[in-house]
Formats: C-alpha cells, structure tokens, sequence
C-alpha cells in the first residue's frame, strides 16, 4: 500500500511533562511517521502523520483514547484547512452556516496568502470570491498567492492602479495557468459588451477566477452565488462590516 497521509488533533487536559514523548514514542512503536507537529490554539495540537497500514491508524486512535491527560477530536485525512492549521498554528474561520465561506483578518494576510495558494495550485474551473473593504489587502493577497502557487496573474478588470476594463486577452494570458482577477463592481457596472462577451468566455474556462465584490457582481450580473467555489472575506478587524451603501455607479475610484 502507497503511503497515506493523516491529520490527528487532540487536546491537552493536563499538559505533563513527558506527554508529547510518550505520544511519539507510541507513534513510533506503531512505525507512523510524523511529517509536521505544531500546537493549535489553546491547548491543542496538530500532527499530520504518514503511514501505509490504515489499521495503524484504528489502532492508534482506540489506544490514545485511553490516554486520560489528552482527548482526541480528529483523526482523518488531511484537509487543506488541517495542512495549514498546522503550518501557522491556527485555524482558518469558516462560516457555520455557508461551508464555502472562509473569513481572514488583515493580521492573518500570510495564512491567507498561503490559503489562496494551495487554491490557485489546483487544476480545473474554480470561481473564488473575496469580499473586503477598500484597502484592505485583497488584489495583493490574491497576486501574492499566485506567486506562491508559481502561477501568472491577468487583471480583467481592476482598479488598483488605475481602472483597468479589458475587451481581449493575448493569446498568452487566454491559458488555463492564469489566474483572472475581475473587479466585479468594475466589470459588470463600469464596462462595455465587448468586456462583457470576454467575461462569459473567462467564465466558462477551465481556470481560476477571482472575483472582487461578489455580492456586486451576482446583483448587477446573471450569474448567481451557486458559481463560486469558496467566498473569502478580508477585514481589518473581526467586527468590522463589509458594505458596499457608499458604492456608486458614478464613484468609487478608490476602491
């Protein structure tokens, strides 16, 4: 059998010494290599572990839930969400009612950051949506994953620099390696039918797109929220409203 990867999760009840070394060394009696180790929040740790005998595994877990100082909450194969829980030492926040829906701070820009490139490295037609207020990050957290993921980035429409509405793409950039970042207050407010007939064709390729103000863009265009992957939303602060009751058709250069 071909090595398997695995996430186990586990709270401490009573962090004593020595119990970090007795969980390794069970580990490895039972030759269950350990990849990555980090603590998790509070009292938590994560580990992801490799093995090639899924029966280890079983046997692993009815044997540390006799362990009375630690509970185990999780042992699987490893999410995108438990590879980078471990890897920064904290979880990502999702949404408990809309699964799809990740939420980041801007002191979280890094585990975003990597959390838009381990998207972008995925091959196939995915749509991501990033909602956030002005300024706060979000076309430099989706150009920053594609230099992560080793992918090339093509405004469609932006309004970083100045406000950017393409009509056609060069041979080069029309390529499924392209990640597509599209303003979508530019794009479905601001633009013409040539724009418009470039963005069904973006649409329907099998790339990566990345929309800016989804709500925008579903309200003012035929698409709906059933076309997005994953909805990411970026604040300044955990409390802080994204709205968009200051967003005119008639101004919003600084967006």
């Amino acid at each position: 059998m071909e090595p398997k990867q695995w996430y186990m999760e586990y709270k401490i009840h009573k962090n004593r010494p020595g119990l970090l070394g007795d969980i390794a060394s069970l580990l490895g009696m039972l030759e269950v290599n350990i990849i990555t180790i980090n603590g998790v929040e509070d009292r938590t740790r994560g580990m992801l572990l490799q093995t090639n005998d899924d029966e280890k595994i079983e046997l692993l877990s009815k044997m540390l839930n006799k362990v009375e100082n630690i509970t185990v909450n999780k042992i699987r194969p490893p999410r995108l969400t438990d590879i980078l829980a471990v890897r920064h030492g904290r979880y990502i926040e999702r949404d408990s009612d809309d699964r799809k829906t990740f939420r980041f701070t801007r002191d979280e820009l890094g585990l975003l950051v990597d959390f838009l490139g381990e998207l972008f490295k995925r091959e196939g037609n995915q749509t991501i949506g990033l909602r956030g207020m002005p300024r706060v990050g979000k076309t430099e957290s989706i150009i920053a994953g594609s230099v992560c993921a080793n992918k090339r980035w093509t405004f469609v429409s932006s309004t970083l620099l100045r406000q950017t509405v393409r009509s056609q793409l060069s041979d080069d950039e029309m390529t499924p390696n392209n990640v597509f970042i599209i303003d979508g207050i530019v794009s479905t407010i601001r633009s013409n039918e040539k724009h418009h007939a470039l963005l069904q064709e973006l649409m329907a390729m099998n790339s990566t797109k990345v929309i800016e103000h989804p709500d925008i863009f579903v309200r003012e265009s035929q698409f709906d929220y059933d076309v997005f992957d994953f909805i990411i939303e970026l604040r300044n602060t955990p409390d802080e409203e994204i709205t968009y009751v200051n967003f005119t058709t008639a101004g919003f250069e600084d967006l």
